[in-house]
C-alpha cells in the first residue's frame, strides 16, 4: 500500500464532502428562511453517517448547526 497516495485520496475525499455538504446546508437554510419556516436564530442537531462498505465501515457523527 503506498500511504502517501492512501492519504491524498482521503483528504480528497474529506474535502468534497466538506465543501458539497457546507453548500447544501447553506442552500437548505436559505431555503428554508425564504419560506418563513425558520427565523434564522436556530440551532439544529446534525448527523453525519461515513460508510465504506469494503472495509465494513460504518461510523456516525454527531454535532449541532448553529444559525446565531
Amino acid at each position: 500500500m503506498n500511504e502517501e497516495v492512501f492519504n491524498m485520496s482521503i483528504r480528497k475525499f474529506l474535502k468534497t464532502v466538506g465543501v458539497k455538504s457546507q453548500h447544501e446546508i447553506e442552500m437548505a437554510v436559505n431555503k428554508a428562511r425564504a419560506q418563513g419556516s425558520i427565523t434564522g436564530k436556530e440551532s439544529f442537531p446534525a448527523t453525519i453517517t461515513l460508510r465504506i462498505d469494503g472495509i465494513q465501515l460504518n461510523v456516525t457523527f454527531d454535532g449541532e448547526i448553529n444559525l446565531e
